[in-house]
C-alpha cells in the first residue's frame, strides 16, 4: 500500500501494519507521518520500543537478533529503524530483506528514509520493503496547493483567511513548510480563533521561503503564466540572498533549454527526457519557436561571461531575462543589489 505523508496524518488508521516504511523530500511530512505513527503505536499497545540507527559501523546482526528474540515483557513490541542516509550497504541490504521475510508477529516496525532517489527505489533492498510494507512518502507541497494547505492548517486551529490572505501566505512560506508551520502556530497565539485578514499576516509573517534552482524550473513550467514572472523574480531574490551560485543556477537553466530544443527538433544532444516530464516540456516548447531558442542560448553564453567577470552586466539581471525568456513569458527590466 502506498500512501502520502498527508493522507496518513489526515486519516490516521486504527491499527498499524506489521512494517511501515516513511521517505520522502519534504522533512514536515515525514516527521508528523512518524510523531502520529509512534502515537498510535502507544495506544494501541505497543508499549515496548526498540530503536535502531544504522550510521557508521552499524551492527545489523544485533537487528536481526532483536526480531528474533522474545519481547523482554511479553508485551507488543515497537521497532524503529532509521537508516538516515538511505544507504544501508550491502550487509544493511541483506539484513532488511531478511527482516522482511521474517517480520515478527508481535511487534510492528517503523523504517524512516530521507528522499530516495530513481536509482535507490530500484535496489533489491528497497524492492523487499515494498513488497511487504505501507509505503508512506513525504511530498513537497506544490506552490499551486500551498494555499489550501495553509488553510487546512490554520483550521486545525480554528482560524482561517480568505483567498487573497492565503497567496500572500503562501508567497512568504514557499519551499520551507517547517517554518511556514511555526508561522501558522505562531498565529494560533498571536490572533484568536476566526478570521485573519491580509494586514495581519503582513504585520505577523515572516519572509522564511527557501527556493533552489531545480523549484526555479517547476516555475518555469507551471501551466498559468499570470505573474510568473514575479514568482521567478521573487525565486532568484531568494536564491541570491542564500548565496546560491550563479553558476549552479545557469547550469540548470542551460540543461532545461537545451531539453526544449531537443523537444523542438533544433539539436540531438543531450538525454531525452524523463517521461515524467516530457509533457510540461512539450507544453513549454509550443511557446517556442528555432529562433527564439537560438537567441535564449546566446544570452545563456553570454550569462556565462558575465559570470566569469568577462562582462561587466549584473548575471542576476540576465538570468531573470533567462528564465522568463524559457518560461515564454515577458521578463521587464529587474536589478538586484550585490548580496
Amino acid at each position: 500500500m502506498r500512501l502520502t505523508a498527508e493522507q496518513f496524518i489526515e486519516r490516521p488508521p486504527k491499527s498499524l501494519p506489521l512494517l511501515t516504511v516513511i521517505f520522502g523530500a519534504e522533512p514536515l511530512g515525514a516527521l508528523e507521518a512518524s510523531d502520529s505513527f509512534r502515537d498510535i503505536a502507544k495506544k494501541t499497545g505497543y508499549v515496548e520500543r526498540e530503536v535502531f540507527t544504522a550510521e557508521s559501523g552499524f551492527d545489523w546482526d544485533s537487528l536481526l537478533s532483536a526480531s528474533n528474540a522474545l519481547s523482554l515483557f511479553a508485551s507488543l513490541r515497537f521497532v524503529e529503524i532509521r537508516i538516515p542516509t538511505g544507504k544501508p550497504g550491502k550487509e544493511g541490504s541483506q539484513a532488511i530483506a531478511d527482516y522482511c521475510a521474517r517480520l515478527p508477529d508481535d511487534t510492528v516496525t517503523l523504517i524512516t528514509l530521507p528522499e530516495m532517489d530513481w536509482q535507490g527505489k530500484q535496489t533489491k533492498w528497497f524492492i523487499a520493503l515494498e513488497a511487504v510494507a505501507t509505503m508512506i512518502e513525504a511530498m513537497p507541497v506544490e506552490r499551486a496547493h500551498l494555499p489550501r494547505w495553509l488553510g487546512a492548517r490554520l483550521a486545525r486551529q480554528d482560524q482561517r483567511a480568505n483567498d487573497e490572505a492565503l497567496e500572500y501566505l503562501a508567497d512568504r512560506v514557499e519551499g520551507n513548510l517547517l517554518a511556514a508551520q511555526q508561522e501558522i502556530k505562531k498565529l494560533a497565539l498571536l490572533c484568536p480563533p476566526g478570521e485573519i485578514t491580509l494586514a495581519v499576516l503582513e504585520e505577523s509573517v515572516a519572509n522564511v521561503s527557501r527556493f533552489n534552482p531545480f523549484q526555479l524550473v517547476s516555475a518555469i513550467h507551471d501551466g498559468a503564466d499570470k505573474d510568473k514572472a514575479a514568482r521567478i523574480s521573487r525565486m532568484l531574490d531568494g536564491l541570491n540572498a542564500e548565496g546560491e551560485a550563479p553558476p549552479l543556477i545557469l547550469w540548470v537553466l542551460a540543461n532545461e533549454l537545451r531539453s526544449l530544443m531537443r523537444v523542438r527538433g533544433t539539436t540531438k544532444a543531450g538525454r531525452a527526457p524523463h517521461p515524467s516530464k516530457a509533457r510540461e516540456l512539450e507544453r513549454t516548447a509550443r511557446k517556442h519557436t528555432p529562433d527564439s531558442l537560438s537567441k535564449l542560448n546566446l544570452l545563456a553564453a553570454k550569462v556565462d561571461r558575465m559570470i566569469k567577470g568577462l562582462d561587466s552586466n549584473n548575471p542576476w539581471d540576465a538570468l531573470f531575462q533567462l528564465a522568463c525568456g524559457i518560461a515564454g513569458v515577458r521578463a521587464g527590466l529587474r536589478t538586484w543589489q550585490s548580496g
